[in-house]
């Protein structure tokens, strides 16, 4: 089956010495993966290697056969040109780890239009913001919501977060916790938009802290989930 959709690049593997297998969240169907043959040596070919760097926003034309194996593209064209996304250091780290944080957690093969349309004005929003040292902790805290382990908001005066229950309490148990200073900014994060991302002020060590604390989070919650090794080059960026 034909099908014209929205897609957004979550990573991109050498297959043999000239093509790629590309993971990708679709509009019209979740997650996707398709082999793009011959991209990484043909010069004159409609579909490039550089339309595939992760996040990249794009329109494609493809083939779905929709039977667990992977698909073919015919048509490709980046709908929203980033202008800093990939060349600015710091935001270019912050694209690799969302990358991989993205395609270690989203695994239908479903539409989840909502989802979609979150991830790609957030990811528009990061290209032309500068003050951007928050971003990726309140975009993983806004995306538990799509993926069904939103932290319950109700105690939140208590004076922990159980990492494992997914609620705030005041009698914490052996299980992982958020506590002190970094709980108050946990709790500043469930309670702003994008547009207050920049006013909660941490510094680099808490930040670190609570970043491990969500990436944790995330390792609870989600059956087969893995640790992203681009954490180590985030934190390195970031310190």
């Amino acid at each position: 089956m034909q099908v014209t959709t929205k897609a957004i690049v979550l990573s991109a593997l050498k297959y043999g010495d000239t093509s790629l297998i590309v993971k990708a969240f679709t509009a019209s169907d979740g997650l996707k993966s398709y082999l793009v043959k011959g991209v990484l040596s043909s010069k004159k070919g409609k579909l490039k290697a550089a339309y595939f760097q992760p996040l990249t926003q794009l329109e494609m034309v493809a083939y779905h056969k929709n039977k667990g194996t992977l698909e073919s593209l015919r048509e490709v064209k980046v709908v929203f040109h980033y202008q800093t996304l990939h060349y600015h250091v710091g935001k270019n780290a912050m694209t690799l780890f969302l990358a991989e944080m993205l395609s270690n957690s989203i695994y239908e093969e479903e539409p989840n239009v909502d989802l979609f349309q979150f991830l790609e004005a957030s990811l528009q929003w990061l290209d032309t913001h500068s003050e951007i040292s928050n971003f990726h902790i309140f975009l993983l805290l806004r995306l538990t919501r799509f993926l069904g382990f939103f932290p319950d908001m109700e105690n939140m005066d208590s004076n922990c977060f159980d990492l494992l229950e997914g609620e705030f309490t005041d009698t914490p148990s052996l299980n992982p916790i958020i506590t002190g200073t970094n709980l108050s900014f946990f709790k500043s994060f469930l309670g702003i938009n994008f547009d207050g991302v920049n006013s909660i002020k941490m510094n680099k060590k808490n930040r670190q802290e609570l970043l491990q604390s969500i990436v944790l989070y995330y390792e609870l919650h989600l059956q087969g989930f893995r640790k992203p090794r681009s954490l180590a080059v985030l934190n390195e960026v970031f310190s």
